[in-house]
């Protein structure tokens, strides 16, 4: 058989190119996101990083900000987070490391949702892509959380059980549940 080079290919280079093509045209699509798994990883976004009791007026700490319950007596406050770094007096590299992770846990999240997005729109996306970036966004709020009940709490390992980390624990059952096969192919290799 005649190369585009002009040369000629010797049978086996002609039989491997042959298994090659055969073999990727039989190959299947690789799935993507379906409606639910995007209705989940979406949902996440509203999900609140951690629950800060208080005393009677909880503190939800969103990706988004700050959301006191029963404060102010009109029931609802809210102190969003692009203000509250704004606000900061201290350059960001001072602030605290799990402060310095919020911005990497909205990040995260909001890629997730892209390639989750991606895949219902466009039908292009790799899972194990949106299920490593769910990982890496439960790691931050979890991360955030941890800091946040460190502040809160009393002493540095009782304050972490006055908050409840909700954003991370879903955001991992999402991951696991959704996504789980294709990241267990990621660790298996």
């Amino acid at each position: 058989m005649a190369r585009p080079d002009g040369g000629r290919e010797s049978a086996s280079e002609s039989s491997r190119r042959a298994n090659s093509e055969s073999r990727s045209a039989s190959r299947p699509a690789a799935p993507t996101s379906g409606r639910v798994e995007w209705l989940l990883v979406a949902a996440l976004l509203a999900v609140p990083m951690a629950v800060v009791p208080g005393d009677g007026q909880p503190t939800l700490v969103s990706l988004w900000g700050f959301v006191t319950l029963g404060g102010d007596g009109a029931g609802l406050g809210g102190y969003p987070v692009w203000a509250y770094f704004l606000d900061q007096p201290r350059p960001f590299a001072t602030l605290p490391p799990s402060i310095r992770a919020w911005p990497l846990a909205l990040g995260f999240h909001l890629l997730a949702a892209g390639s989750a997005t991606s895949g219902v729109a466009l039908g292009r996306e790799d899972r194990r892509v949106t299920g490593g970036l769910l990982v890496l966004a439960a790691a931050a709020a979890l991360w955030v959380a941890a800091g946040l009940g460190v502040r809160f709490g009393v002493g540095a390992t009782a304050g972490w059980f006055s908050v409840l980390p909700a954003s991370a624990v879903a955001t991992l059952l999402v991951a696991g549940w959704a996504y789980g096969g294709d990241l267990r192919g990621i660790a298996v290799r």
